[in-house]
C-alpha cells in the first residue's frame, strides 16, 4: 500500500482532543487519523450494505426460498 502524504485543517478544539486522544492511546496523530479513517470507511461500508440488502428484500417471487435453494445446492452432489 503506498502512503500520501496530507496537510489538513482542523479546529483548535478538535486539535486539543485529537493530541489528547493520541496521547491516551500511546499513538501518533497520524496514526490517530488513520485509525478514524478506517472506522468511518467500515461504518460506511456497513451502511452500504445494508442499503443493498433493504433495496433487494423481496425481489424474489418463485416461492420459498430456501426451498429453492435446498434443491438447486443438491443438484451439486451428483
Amino acid at each position: 500500500m503506498r502512503s500520501k502524504r496530507m496537510i489538513i485543517t482542523l479546529s483548535e478544539d478538535d486539535k486539543l482532543w485529537l493530541e489528547r486522544y493520541s496521547r491516551t492511546q500511546k499513538i501518533s496523530l497520524a496514526e490517530s487519523i488513520r485509525k478514524g479513517v478506517r472506522t468511518l470507511k467500515a461504518r460506511d461500508g456497513q451502511k452500504t450494505y445494508v442499503k443493498l440488502v433493504e433495496s433487494t428484500y423481496g425481489l424474489w417471487k418463485k416461492g420459498d426460498g430456501l426451498e429453492y435453494q435446498a434443491k438447486i445446492r443438491s443438484e451439486w452432489r451428483g
